[in-house]
């Protein structure tokens, strides 16, 4: 059983940030307007909160994202993706290093658990908003590149 005790605080920090980057990358990967970035970010916030299962890694980054947004406090609060290259190809590394970090400190059903949950969050943020179409005339409820940026976050997180 591993917690936040096992990790040094900028390493808990990058914990916390994860399900924001997931929920960030998949915003990216299909850029709507802002009604649709305001409902995957809310399913990121609802996913962040609400793992499927009750690890206690999981239950304590979510009991502090829970916190953070009682707090009105962003995770993400001064990131900026982006620089000189492709901000989600950014994105997807500093989730890689969160996922080599959880698996060099965690068990493995707790590494486990802790990627199926960063895709449970791309998922819903995903499924959050209708994309393209006319006034949701022949949207469709997962873009194909929001569902390609899930499968990309799997591959990297799920070992």
């Amino acid at each position: 059983m591993t917690s936040k005790s096992a990790f040094s605080e900028e390493e808990w920090a990058s914990l916390v940030q994860a399900p924001f980057l997931v929920g960030m990358v998949i915003s990216l990967a299909d850029p709507g307007g802002p009604i649709e970035a305001t409902k995957e970010t809310m399913a990121t916030v609802r996913g962040a909160t609400n793992p499927s299962t009750r690890e206690q890694l999981l239950t304590d980054v979510a009991l502090d994202v829970q916190q953070m947004v009682q707090a009105h406090t962003h995770p993400l609060k001064g990131y900026r993706p982006g620089g000189d290259g492709d901000p989600r190809e950014e994105v997807l590394e500093k989730l890689r290093g969160i996922h080599q970090l959880v698996v060099s400190k965690a068990t493995p059903e707790e590494a486990t658990a802790f990627g199926n949950w960063l895709v449970d969050v791309a998922q819903e943020a995903a499924e959050a908003a209708k994309e393209g179409g006319f006034m949701g005339i022949g949207a469709t409820r997962v873009s194909e590149r929001e569902q390609t940026m899930v499968e990309r976050i799997r591959g990297i997180v799920v070992t």
